[in-house]
């Protein structure tokens, strides 16, 4: 069966209001993952019970604010992992069930379940609403390494 394809923020907004909880995961190949699904702490090399994934649901405190907003800042936040860590590496949403928290208090996903990929257009599209509907420059997450 063909996994769908997200092409928009407005998209990725509705199938989160349709289904939580929904995770966000970079990675090169969504399929390896689902059929190894343990990820490692990069320090010490300790195996996680599950994929690192970073959480999609809309936290209370956002109150009413936009969903397309909200799902444009969780994909900047963590958008240099595409670059960062695995050459290749794309946004994929997944579903599963939290086994823990890994070493940056990510939850790490058990049985993880691709629900579907996200197009480089939607990554596009958030940057530019990030731009457009922020006040401040904020850069995504990202942390030097070692």
């Amino acid at each position: 069966m063909a996994q769908e394809v997200i092409t928009s923020l407005e998209r990725l907004a509705e199938l989160l209001e349709e289904r939580s909880p929904l995770y966000v995961r970079w990675s090169a190949d969504p399929e390896a993952d689902q059929s190894s699904p343990n990820s490692m702490d990069g320090l010490t090399g300790a195996e996680l019970p599950g994929l690192s994934a970073n959480p999609l649901a809309v936290e209370e405190w956002w109150g009413d604010r936009s969903t397309v907003l909200w799902v444009a800042r969780r994909l900047h936040d963590y958008s240099h992992l595409e670059k960062a860590r695995t050459p290749g590496a794309r946004p994929w949403v997944l579903a599963g069930d939290e086994a823990g928290r890994g070493p940056d208090n990510e939850p790490v996903i058990a049985r993880p379940r691709l629900v579907a990929l996200i197009d480089k257009r939607v990554l596009d599209e958030a940057e530019e609403i990030m731009k457009r509907d922020t006040n401040v420059e904020w850069g995504p997450l990202d942390r030097p390494g070692g």
